[in-house]
């Protein structure tokens, strides 16, 4: 068993370096059509690496040939097939300006969208490539509206646009979470999660959206200075009727209505010092009035 096993592993091994002898004759050939027709061959097979350095070798030698286009074509698609996004994105592109009236422009201007799709980086790394991406491949439906591509390109938009919004939910947290009584904090939360039920307003995390940003407001009126506290507590109450409106049965409501009960009492308070001090002011100009009308 060991010995056919040393067989197969030497066969294979022979059959390897055969190939690769091959490819690298290739490679050497100072024959054109030679190493196109290789290309084109290894293409085929699926060997996508090979082929993609034998079409990197050609192309600058194929200019005003007529395998130009096709070589170009394949090219890109090497670049994609063996995970070079970026450079598949640029080779597609420059394809379809290039070749603007050929069969493949369309599938060129697709898959270069599609090549940044594939490029857009996880949720919590920075969003510039998946709004670029989304951004090709709407321009890409707008200019092709009957394309063969339409659902996909939609279903990609959906997925891309989730991960803006995981992006943006995870920053509206990390808002509250990092310094839940620091006021700079409290308020970017606020502003964060404003931000988010405007952009997002179908998303499924607007729930706890909804809570949070009554919990922020809560906190931030009650870290804040006494003059700032009444119209803070009062958009606190705001945020809490906006939740029960939009979520009556939510699992955050009594959790948000002791901190509406507390705000509403705050609000009341501060009212009632208000008034107590403009009573007292007044009486304060009343009795100065009276003290400067009295005969001497």
């Amino acid at each position: 068993m060991k010995l056919k096993n040393l067989v197969l592993i030497l066969f294979v091994a022979v059959i390897g370096l055969s190939s690769c002898g091959k490819f690298e004759k290739f490679r050497k050939s100072a024959s054109v059509p030679l190493k196109y027709k290789a290309a084109v061959d290894y293409y085929k097979k699926k060997d996508f690496a090979k082929a993609g350095i034998l079409f990197d070798e050609i192309l600058p030698l194929l200019k005003g040939d007529s395998t130009q286009e096709l070589a170009t074509f394949y090219q890109a698609y090497c670049d994609f097939n063996t995970g070079n996004y970026t450079l598949a994105n640029s080779h597609f592109k420059k394809f379809a300006e290039v070749f603007s009236r050929s069969e493949y422009a369309e599938e060129a201007i697709y898959m270069s969208a599609f090549a940044l799709y594939k490029d857009s980086p996880n949720y919590n790394l920075d969003q510039t490539g998946t709004l670029s991406a989304i951004n090709e491949i709407q321009s890409y439906l707008n200019n092709y509206p009957d394309t063969k591509f339409k659902e996909e390109c939609s279903n990609i938009i959906r997925e891309l646009r989730k991960k803006l919004e995981r992006k943006a939910y995870e920053k509206a947290r990390l808002y509250y979470k990092t310094s839940p009584f620091n006021i700079a904090t409290l308020k970017s939360s606020v502003i964060e999660i404003a931000n988010f039920q405007r952009d997002f307003p179908d998303s499924d995390y607007n729930e706890e959206m909804a809570y949070l940003k009554v919990l922020s407001q809560f906190e931030l009126a009650n870290s804040t200075i006494e003059i700032k506290q009444k119209e803070r507590y009062t958009d606190a109450s705001k945020f809490y009727l906006e939740l029960v409106d939009k979520y009556p049965n939510s699992n955050y409501l009594k959790l948000a209505e002791k901190m509406y009960t507390k705000s509403v009492e705050e609000v009341a308070r501060i009212t009632r010092l208000e008034d107590e001090y403009k009573a007292a002011v007044e009486k304060e100009k009343a009795k100065t009035s009276k003290l400067a009308t009295s005969p001497q």
